[in-house]
């Protein structure tokens, strides 16, 4: 399948899917934040996923590849997206049902619109990390040619893309207004610190100067902590 038609069918299903799945579990499009969530996470992925086609098809290419050379890592490939709808679909229930507010107070709309603006910052992180380095792939991989990124975000961290995916798993919850959904986006983290750790062991190897980097740039997915 060209790329083009992978494009255009992954971008039909991310806007069909994910606003669908939300809605039909809130049982109602009068979720106020469940639009806001939409503005800050999808639109921004739908509009850089579009300048990618455009300006960097190779990389998008690589964003599109899902099947890993490293059996292990298969595990978070699945996990991510199954930890994404579990989260999106309890909001959805929770909105309905208003399980939060029966066990708590309602998530306060301040809280919900500075996850918003967190959410926005993971999503700004994550092109910023496709930007600077175009070997950006979705799997563990080297490919010829490849060099060690050591400028922008990488400066900071060793896996800038992984902070980015942190926070926004960490903030969706209260963006949607959710106590609930938090035990359901939690493990998403565990799943990141895992993969990480693998990628780091595979890159020492294979990635000539990667293991220079990791001494120059300490933490590995949190600034000054970690």
């Amino acid at each position: 399948m060209s790329l083009k038609s992978q494009f255009l069918i992954r971008l039909f299903l991310g806007m069909i899917v994910v606003p669908g799945a939300l809605f039909a579990c809130a049982g109602s499009v009068k979720f106020w934040q469940g639009w806001a969530w939409l503005a800050v996470f999808l639109i921004p992925f739908v509009v850089f996923m579009s300048y990618l086609y455009q300006h960097d098809p190779k990389l998008l290419e690589r964003r599109m590849r899902v099947k890993e050379k490293i059996s292990a890592q298969n595990l978070a490939q699945v996990a991510g997206p199954l930890i994404f709808f579990a989260c999106l679909m309890l909001s959805g229930l929770d909105y309905r049902f208003g399980w939060s507010r029966t066990v708590s107070r309602p998530v306060p709309v301040w809280l919900t619109l500075f996850s918003d603006a967190w959410v926005l910052g993971g999503v700004l992180l994550i092109f910023w990390v496709m930007r600077v380095n175009s070997f950006a792939a979705r799997t563990i991989q080297v490919e010829a040619g490849q060099p060690v990124i050591s400028s922008g975000p990488y400066s900071f961290v060793r896996h800038p893309m992984y902070l980015g995916a942190a926070m926004i798993s960490l903030a969706n919850p209260f963006a949607l207004a959710s106590w609930i959904a938090l035990p359901a986006s939690a493990p998403l983290l565990p799943v990141i610190v895992l993969r990480l750790l693998g990628e780091e062991r595979f890159l020492r190897r294979e990635l000539p100067g990667y293991s220079e980097y990791c001494l120059r740039t300490r933490f590995r997915l949190v600034p000054l902590a970690w």
